[in-house]
């Protein structure tokens, strides 16, 4: 229910599908969401659940099956940051990025990867980033999760790609999220700066490879990573 994952969730709403937005366990801000969405003229549904934890997901999972119907496309998209140097950085500090991060593409798509196999289509995107591509000193935590992002994507695309089932990966760059807008303006013009077409990327950008890669035209893309990064690093 962040920037970019609303972004994410308009873009598949437009499209036709029934979206469910993820958030944790009574989280404050889930029905002023929903009543801003709807307020927008789109009726999202949420589903709580905590993404680090296994059998949270498991539950969640049942639940959406349940009260909504089989899940065709998941988008992995939660993401925490943590960043020190390494040499300072400290074990918690660890875990909780890559539990985060890279853990709940295990918790979350070990429940409905199988059952997409068994339709015969589905589509499994990973919000995955430049960072994770390139690397970025005092993230080795963020950096290292989301490099294995890409790697899960790989792999379980080689499994999948003769059963209808699609897993691909979006490494954003710098995106206009509430987040990155609230740095500190000279820090954050530091960072547009570095990126060649000196501008950050809009949240829809975003969704709108999700909407790709989400649909029919996308069938016979697999195991790809798609760099939306305004020229930032070059794969």
């Amino acid at each position: 229910m962040g920037g970019l994952g609303t972004a994410i969730c308009k873009a598949l709403a437009k499209d036709g599908y029934t979206v469910v937005a993820n958030c944790l366990p009574a989280f404050p801000q889930k029905d002023e969401w929903l009543a801003k969405m709807q307020a927008e003229g789109f009726e999202m549904k949420a589903a709580e659940g905590d993404v680090s934890d296994y059998d949270s997901c498991k539950a969640m999972i049942e639940k959406v099956e349940q009260d909504i119907g089989p899940v065709d496309v998941v988008v992995n998209n939660a993401g925490i940051t943590r960043d020190k140097f390494f040499s300072k950085m400290d074990k918690a500090q660890w875990d909780a990025v890559l539990t985060t991060n890279l853990d709940s593409l295990f918790n979350v798509t070990h429940h409905v990867a199988g059952k997409m196999a068994e339709r015969g289509w589905g589509r499994v995107i990973n919000i995955s980033s430049v960072n994770g591509v390139k690397g970025q000193a005092g993230q080795t935590n963020y950096s290292a999760a989301k490099a294995g992002v890409v790697g899960f994507t790989k792999a379980l695309a080689a499994e999948m790609a003769s059963k209808g089932v699609t897993v691909n990966a979006i490494a954003p760059g710098y995106i206009g999220t509430d987040m990155v807008m609230a740095i500190r303006e000279d820090i954050r013009q530091g960072i547009i700066d570095s990126v060649p077409m000196k501008r950050l990327g809009k949240p829809e950008e975003i969704g709108a490879a999700v909407s790709y890669l989400a649909s029919e035209n996308a069938g016979y893309v697999t195991g790809a990573t798609l760099n939306i990064n305004g020229g930032l690093y070059y794969q």
